[in-house]
């Protein structure tokens, strides 16, 4: 169970506001909600109030507790997940919306609860418009200027929570141009409308030339409404979508057909992973989004972040929740689980909101006129003495020898221990890469040598480390990997690959399979098989092979692009000497995982918020189908982005790891091949008559296919998440 919060004061906040919800928000209470015929405030509302969880985004001379939209966030996350009814989300948006209007009148009664608020998030200015995809149409509010203010008359679109209202934010279209106002009940007509969303009510009021005076027209950019209800919707949503994830993962735990547990179901297992991938994604962006609208960000990057939430979590979160009762089965289909009302609360959120394509356009938009949200992070003080120290010894890196002096000094890997690193811990390691950046350094990239220079450090003897670590670091030695075989491609344990003990050494039979680079690397991380009866992952030993010993042929394999940087290799009779064997005989696997993961954590290390650049001067400006396509693209890219930054904020707190590391490179691999599909796209039948040779999106488009295979396929990584991550069964 995630949250959107990671340091202590929102975690404390979270778990605070969750053990109310737990006592008040029972099944029992949900159901009451929905039953009764017409809404009530929840028996949690006057509890919530005591908190102060209604002002937590509010200054205190309101009676608010001058915070930020990130604890509000945290409190909209909470009461997602517990599918809460009531009016909270509204009536923390309304008081958002007017305190950034510098609308003081109703902030005291929305900061303690007293006072309900609803928002119309109806867009006017596409009421009328031909637009291929559309928000939520439907509110009719016209208005005319007078001396005093405006003249409204006309029909509000739907209102979640109107029910219950006592002041209403309304669009309002003033000669083609939304204005914001703020109209209390007393002043309109409100008529109760049947609700797809049984637990937060609809209703739609009307005017009839109603003088709304200068001062409750909100002096605010017409889209910021629209974005502060992105974000709180979106964390509301990611906590439907984290109930719902936690719902079907123990569901596929305990259910059974067919004589065995519905997890077991690698289709079952995959939807219920793509779920919890979902919902990290878009928690992520409701995180970002919440924060960049609390700390001093310009506007339109907070614009960014909130349109990338609403683009992201909220359609997301929708799909969870489909998902969910899909795989509840018959359950989920039926009134008798929660399961079909968290339903109803997503697709109303989606519907109100606005669609996925309108905030990917909003996206687009923002990102073509060069709007970007970094990727930082804040970093403790006790970083700068750190600083200092790592600037004066980078300052002595200068001239051509440049990577053979960082390595010397420990900044090819610095998370390695000393000698060969620097021992860096999360916070020193993320200084050096500042510095590093700051003077145009750029340490030797290993590749190959970045999965297996790890397992030399971990299980070699002093040897092996002073032979080949050092030139490693340096860039003088290139590696390749010989795991996969033609029969056991991420199924390491069948393989069978022979080394057979000799005198000094081993002698290695077998073929290896889908080898990058072999014909120029100087050692392989070579697994074989050395002991065939045991366990299958018990006979497996990890060797360092030199790839100038005879009985090597290499032979390229030509791939999807026409070249062949992969290459298959046949072992005869090969030589191994004692002294490159690593660990000891049969330690091959442990020793294989070590290597995969320090795999897994550089490819997913590397953000892919860059490739979508490359779209932008190819999109048709002017076509909605492209221009929503970029957007996505953008946000996605964006989104795993964010997911490597909460990895690195977790580990630079010390805090404990979550779930984003296993998810990042199943996004960034999926966003990297939907770019260069786009582009294709973009480039229409252009891109169809291209030199093959040429590093083209056609030729990058073949290449890219392969990321979703290296370093565990995509279904082996969904098996692992549904398994190590959810619980499922193997």
């Amino acid at each position: 169970m995630g949250s959107i919060g990671l340091d202590e004061d929102l975690t404390a906040l979270a778990e605070s506001v969750r053990g109310l919800l737990q006592r008040h928000v029972t099944e029992d209470a949900v159901r009451a909600a929905v039953e009764v015929k017409d809404e009530q405030l929840p028996t949690w509302w006057p509890l919530a109030a005591a908190q102060g969880l209604f002002g937590l985004h509010l200054p205190e001379e309101v009676g608010g507790a001058g915070f930020g939209l990130t604890e509000t966030a945290v409190v909209a996350e909470e009461l997602g997940r517990a599918l809460a009814p009531g009016p909270f989300l509204p009536t923390v948006l309304a008081s958002a919306v007017l305190h950034a209007a510098g609308h003081g009148a109703h902030l005291p009664g929305l900061a303690e609860g007293t006072t309900i608020g609803a928002v119309d998030l109806s867009r006017t200015d596409l009421a009328d418009s031909d637009l291929v995809f559309s928000g939520p149409v439907g509110s009719r509010l016209v208005g005319t200027a007078t001396p005093d203010g405006l003249s409204v008359t006309g029909t509000s679109g739907v209102l979640m929570g109107g029910q219950l209202a006592d002041v209403f934010v309304l669009p309002v279209s003033v000669s083609g141009e939304t204005t914001w106002i703020v109209v209390a009940r007393e002043k309109v007509q409100v008529t109760e409308q049947p609700s797809h969303d049984l637990l937060r009510r609809f209703a739609t009021l009307t005017v009839d030339e109603l003088e709304v005076p200068q001062a409750d027209l909100l002096d605010l950019d017409a889209q910021l409404p629209l974005d502060l209800a992105a974000v709180l919707l979106a964390a509301e949503s990611a906590g439907v979508a984290d109930w719902a994830t936690a719902t079907a993962a123990d569901h596929a735990r305990t259910r059974e057909q067919f004589g065995q547990q519905i997890g077991k179901f690698q289709g079952v297992k995959h939807r219920v992973a793509r779920m919890l991938v979902r919902t990290e994604q878009g928690r992520a962006c409701a995180w970002d989004a919440a924060r960049a609208q609390s700390d001093g960000t310009p506007r339109d990057e907070a614009s960014l972040a909130a349109a990338i939430a609403g683009s992201t979590t909220v359609p997301g979160s929708f799909l969870v929740v489909k998902d969910l009762v899909n795989t509840l089965g018959g359950i989920g289909y039926t009134w008798e689980h929660l399961a079909g009302f968290a339903l109803r609360r997503l697709r109303s959120t989606t519907i109100l909101l606005g669609s996925k394509a309108v905030w990917e356009q909003r996206v687009a938009d923002l990102a073509l006129v060069g709007v970007r949200r970094p990727l930082g992070l804040e970093l403790p003080p006790e970083a700068e003495a750190v600083r200092s120290e790592i600037a004066a010894e980078l300052d002595t890196v200068t001239g051509e020898n440049s990577q053979a002096r960082l390595a010397e000094l420990g900044y090819t890997a610095p998370h390695f221990p000393a000698p060969w690193g620097k021992g860096a811990d999360p916070v020193t390691q993320v200084v050096i890469a500042e510095e590093l950046s700051a003077r145009g350094l750029e340490p030797h990239d290993m590749i190959i040598g970045n999965w297996a220079v790890p397992t030399l450090i971990a299980h070699g003897d002093a040897g092996i480390q002073e032979r080949l670590v050092p030139s490693s670091l340096r860039g003088d030695i290139e590696w390749c990997q010989m795991f996969s075989e033609p029969g056991a491609g991420s199924d390491l344990a069948a393989l069978s690959t022979r080394a057979e003990k000799v005198e000094g050494g081993w002698r290695i039979n077998g073929q290896k399979v889908w080898t990058s680079g072999a014909r120029t690397s100087d050692f392989a991380i070579l697994l074989a098989r050395t002991d065939k009866d045991v366990a299958k992952h018990k006979g497996l030993s990890y060797f360092v092979l030199d790839m100038t010993t005879p009985g090597i042929d290499i032979r390229p394999l030509r791939e999807l692009t026409g070249g062949a940087h992969f290459n298959e290799v046949f072992l005869d009779d090969v030589f191994v000497p004692d002294e490159m064997l690593v660990g000891e005989p049969g330690a091959g696997w442990k020793l294989a995982i070590t290597t995969l993961a320090n795999e897994r954590v550089h490819m997913t290390s590397n953000s892919a918020t860059g490739t979508a650049e490359l779209l932008f001067e190819h999109v048709d400006r002017n076509d909605p189908v492209q221009v929503a396509a970029l957007g996505r693209l953008v946000a996605d890219a964006q989104s795993g982005g964010l997911l490597g930054l909460r990895q690195t904020i977790r580990s630079v707190a010390g805090l404990q790891p979550g779930a984003e590391s296993s998810l990042a490179k199943l996004i960034a691999a999926e966003n990297i091949q939907d770019t260069w599909q786009a582009l294709m796209e973009f480039q229409g039948a252009a891109s169809l008559t291209v030199d093959p040779e040429e590093r083209s999106a056609t030729w990058w488009f073949l290449s890219s296919r392969a990321l979703t295979i290296a370093g565990g396929t995509t279904d082996v990584q969904l098996n692992i998440i549904g398994e190590r991550i959810l619980g499922l069964p193997r």
